[in-house]
């Protein structure tokens, strides 16, 4: 009996009382000296038994926590979308009296058609969690105490302003978030340029960052290309680096669908996972050997002449040089040594692509986390160019993005090195969004240090170095002194041992989250090193989602409005709420909401000023021409919510219909109109559901290859072949992208309204803010970022044709010596960067003898991202209580380790984790695998002492990146998390 499914069926409160208190009885007179977590461990009943008492009295629990009752009485429900992975599951939310008091799955969904997983059932949880953060706290001799909101408002912000006069603004280091709505995420990029600094990063770089470089760079926009539904049409899919099973289980129903039509599945993975059980082919290769993989399948592609060679002609650049690298360096001999995969599996899967086309490829983290994610991620594009099946349905490269929200914060929010929009951080761009913003541009200069406002920022993945650094080898004026953790998890980085060191050097630690994370516990934990005596540390409760409105991109990009299901609980405040509190006080509110409507709002039993989450979103639509922001605003989002029932749930397109409440009609429209959507609303363009898509005329969702690389290139024609061009396209030829002058030369000015033709001078597609431009380019049929070939070659890369490069810890010297990595890097990002140097170091100190065992990490499906709110959450922390590592029974053996033994999984850096031993054939005896969302345990101590009081996770267990090593791409400064090495030791 599991009493954690019960919570649907409301007894009487006697009768249930009457139930545990017999309950009670009967176990104790059974397991009288069970502790409370081995009964939990044992029974499963412990979790159920406590939520059974508290459902009871809900109404009266959210009055103790600060959750007033709305004004709406009796039962409502509000429609919203899972705050967990990035496939936007829909979710309504029944509210009774302002408590959140049960929820369904949308049926009427298109992506998630009715199901859930583990982590989506459990939503409800955050309307009256026990384990969030509750009040403003901060770090008083050891321990958190509770402290007022004007008094940690005052105090924080007298601290940043401490730090900028002293040290200039780049002392200071925002981390966004990727749960973040869209609105939040992109004021907190606002923010931060008002505050003068560049130093600003989220989740994404650690994630897919080497996706949206490699993948921007191969043909114009760096996203997934198609959606979860097209899946449907795929008659043959390859998940490399992907574990979709447990990291995005509602996607499967997708690739179900494609099953049941015949669609051959293939999965490519160090592990035999969950996704794998699934394939008809299970290919298990070397971790870190994607590329000598995937160019043994260019190889038999291209031997065999399987390769779409009117589609390349017409289509790509430079595939030539791809197909010489494969057929010269790649034989199947040499990509067995390098992969350890047999010929005739890479024949069979390469065999299968061909055959069944359009065939997709999914990867996600699996592909992106190494020192060459750049690269591997191009060799997944290249082999959809070659077989043609990009910009097609059932084709494309199916990118599987982490959180909910991840897809929206790169799009518009904070990034070290863009604008909103990917405009990039040139003059012009921060010209344009002065105009926007409606501020002047030598005034947000000054706000910025001498010839620093032009200049990439330090990323997440590195902040760690910025403050540790020698400050004459950093390429900004000071050190990074204060740090905001603004909704991320520290134990979803590399190198825990130097993040500590980090954390106990700075000035200012500020964390703004629902559950303070990992990071709270960190900077309270004793240091063995030297802690900064001016360091002040503070903790402020952020409100979840679920307590605000805003749209989300799922990761078909794909755009969902959430209504605001309950009032904040305890006291906690919205994000964008927060951030204009802090600009008032920084002396830049006015400037940060001059185009919002302000709203008066009353938290935490207090006044605030709040954007309103519309105004924002009316910004962006305003501003963010490049990726087709513009369209969706908040009346057609809502409009799509409501009727969900109108969008098929395989071509994502309206079937017909007006809402009922507005009047808008959908018809034509795509679910969530996936960027791009150009032009203004009022033009109506539906979205589009696949990218680069050529036979879809422009205002029908269709596309061709962005022209973003120039016109040629060593006098090879980069635009598009004659004949090539998206349905209806007046230019029936390739052609740049469109600007006031190309409209002049076609004579297509004239059909500008004189306000428009005012705007326009001057302009491009991307800056002509009456958006008359895309008008009337999308009028004659055409894409206003123009109509090129895809690159093969990407001449601005460090490997223009991708490398396979041995990982800088590694277990196969003799590979290394193949396949060395790069050079080191100097100012690369601001911070100095080891490959060469460290690679030698570690071949020379023979690590690879001490540390024999490849480690590589990754998702479960009951917990997401740094685990730190669903390990809070009892509904899953029931499901799995104990971090572990994956260990070959071979590998067991010989080390005397036996199933379910403690170990140690020691590390090059030091480090060591105590986890349990999970002993499985799902890796071999090369391979040890560790999920990695458990925090709150240090090398074999829970430091639960160190969270505040009642804000700690239920399930705490050892971070697998408190052993990860030194890495990052070459591009992009991605972590390397998934190649590592390690030695595993039975517990004594």
């Amino acid at each position: 009996m599991n009493l954690t499914r019960k919570s649907s069926i409301k007894p009487t409160a006697g009768s249930t009382t009457h139930f545990i208190n017999h309950l009670s009885r009967s176990m104790s007179q059974v397991i009288p000296t069970m502790d409370r977590r081995s009964f939990l461990k044992r029974s499963g009943l412990g979790v159920g038994v406590g939520i059974a008492g508290t459902q009871l009295t809900l109404v009266k629990k959210a009055k103790a926590m600060g959750s007033k009752p709305s004004a709406e009485q009796g039962i409502v429900v509000k429609r919203t979308v899972c705050s967990h992975c990035s496939v936007g599951c829909a979710v309504d939310a029944v509210v009774e009296n302002g408590v959140w008091t049960r929820q369904e799955a949308v049926f009427d969904s298109p992506i998630n058609m009715g199901a859930h997983c583990a982590k989506g059932a459990a939503l409800r949880e955050h309307g009256h969690g026990e384990y969030r953060l509750k009040y403003p706290m901060k770090l008083v001799d050891g321990k958190y105490k509770r402290i007022s909101w004007n008094t940690a408002l005052d105090e924080i912000s007298a601290k940043m302003q401490e730090l900028k006069k002293d040290n200039g603004p780049d002392s200071l280091f925002f981390i966004g978030s990727s749960k973040h709505n869209n609105e939040q995420a992109y004021l907190l990029r606002k923010f931060v340029s008002f505050f003068g600094t560049n130093n600003t990063d989220h989740q994404a770089r650690i994630c897919h960052s080497t996706t949206v470089a490699g993948v921007a760079n191969t043909w114009g926009y760096g996203a997934m290309t198609n959606s979860y539904n097209d899946m449907q049409n795929a008659k043959a899919a390859m998940y490399i680096g992907s574990n979709a099973a447990e990291a995005h289980p509602v996607s499967m129903l997708h690739l179900l669908h494609a099953k049941e039509s015949g669609c051959k599945v293939i999965v490519v993975d160090p592990r035999y996972t969950r996704t794998a059980a699934k394939s008809d082919q299970y290919v298990r290769i070397r971790s870190g050997s994607d590329i000598p993989f995937l160019y043994g399948i260019l190889y038999h592609i291209f031997k065999n002449g399987w390769e779409d060679k009117k589609y390349i002609n017409d289509r790509v650049y430079g595939m030539e040089k791809i197909k010489q690298e494969a057929l010269e360096k790649w034989s199947p001999k040499v990509v067995e040594e390098a992969c350890g995969v047999p010929e005739e599996q890479v024949y069979l899967v390469a065999k299968t692509l061909s055959e069944n086309r359009p065939s997709t490829i999914v990867w996600c983290m699996g592909q992106t986390q190494h020192t060459t994610g750049n690269a591997i991620v191009r060799m997944s594009c290249l082999v959809q160019l070659a077989l043609g099946n990009i910009g097609k349905s059932g084709g494309g490269t199916n990118i599987f993005r982490g959180h909910d929200n991840v897809q929206g914060a790169t799009d518009v929010g904070p990034n070290p090195d863009s604008l909103p929009g990917y405009y990039g951080l040139a003059a012009g761009a921060w010209k344009h969004f002065a105009k926007v913003w409606d501020v002047d541009y030598d005034w947000i200069k000054a706000q910025y240090a001498p010839n620093m406002m032009e200049k990439s920022g330090t990323t997440v993945s590195r902040w760690v170095d910025a403050v540790l650094e020698k400050n004459e080898l950093i390429d900004q004026p000071t050190n990074v002194k204060g740090l905001f953790f603004w909704g991320h998890a520290p134990n979803s980085q590399t190198r825990g041992l130097d993040m500590k060191k980090a954390l106990d050097a700075l000035e200012l630690l500020v964390v703004v989250d629902p559950y303070p994370s990992a990071t709270a516990a960190m900077a309270a934990m004793k240091s063995e090193g030297t802690v900064n005596a001016k360091r002040a540390v503070y903790l402020l409760p952020a409100a979840t989602q679920f307590e605000t409105s805003g749209s989300c991109t799922a990761s078909n990009r794909s755009i969902q409005w959430r209504e605001k299901v309950i009032n904040p609980l305890f006291e906690s405040v919205p994000d964008h709420t927060l951030m204009q509190a802090f600009a008032d006080r920084l002396g830049f509110g006015k400037e940060l909401s001059k185009n919002f409507k302000m709203l008066d709002v009353k938290y935490a039993g207090q006044a605030w000023k709040e954007p309103e989450v519309e105004s924002i979103l009316g910004e962006i639509n305003r501003s963010c021409w490049t990726i087709g922001y513009t369209g969706q605003t908040p009346e057609r989002l809502k409009a799509h919510m409501r009727n969900m029932h109108l969008f098929d749930a395989k071509t994502l397109k309206s079937r017909g219909g007006k809402d009922p409440v507005t009047g808008y009609d959908t018809t034509g429209d795509y679910f969530g109109l996936p960027w791009p959507c150009y032009g203004t609303a009022e033009i109506k363009h539906p979205g589009s559901p696949n990218l680069y898509d050529t036979s879809k005329h422009v205002m029908e969702g269709g596309g061709n290859f962005r022209a973003n690389f120039g016109v040629e290139k060593e006098g090879v024609n980069l635009l598009a072949e004659d004949g090539s061009h998206s349905v209806g396209a007046d230019i029936k030829t390739g052609y740049p992208e469109f600007d006031h002058i190309l409209l002049k030369k076609l004579g297509w000015w004239g059909d500008l309204t004189e306000a428009e033709q005012k705007a326009a001078e001057g302009k491009n597609w991307k800056t002509d803010l009456s958006g008359g431009i895309q008008r009337v380019v999308m009028k004659h049929g055409c894409h206003p970022f123009g109509n090129a070939k895809a690159r093969a070659v990407v001449w601005n890369f460090p490997d223009p044709v991708p490398q396979h490069r041995e990982p800088l810890y590694g277990t196969r010297p003799e590979l290394t010596a193949k396949y060395p990595t790069h050079a080191d890097k100097k100012a690369f990002w601001r911070l100095p960067t080891l490959y060469k140097t460290l690679q030698d170091k570690n071949i020379a100190d023979k690590v690879y003898e001490k540390f024999p065992i490849i480690l590589t990490s990754g998702r479960l499906v009951e917990y997401e991202g740094g685990g730190e709110e669903t390990r809070s959450n009892p509904w899953l922390a029931e499901l799995q209580q104990e971090n572990f590592v994956e260990i070959n029974p071979k590998a067991a053996a010989s080390r005397g380790i036996k199933h379910n033994d403690f170990v140690w999984v020691k590390s090059p850096t030091g480090a060591k984790i105590k986890v349990r031993a999970l002993v499985t054939n799902r890796v071999d005896e090369e391979h040890a695998f560790i999920p990695f969302h458990f925090s709150g345990w240090w090398q074999g101590k829970d430091i639960i002492d160190s969270y505040p009081e009642g804000a700690h996770p239920i399930v705490r267990g050892e971070a697998v990146n408190t052993a990860t090593t030194y890495g990052y791409d070459s591009v992009t400064m991605m972590q390397e998390t998934k190649t590592t090495v390690c030695q595993i030791e039975k517990f004594a």
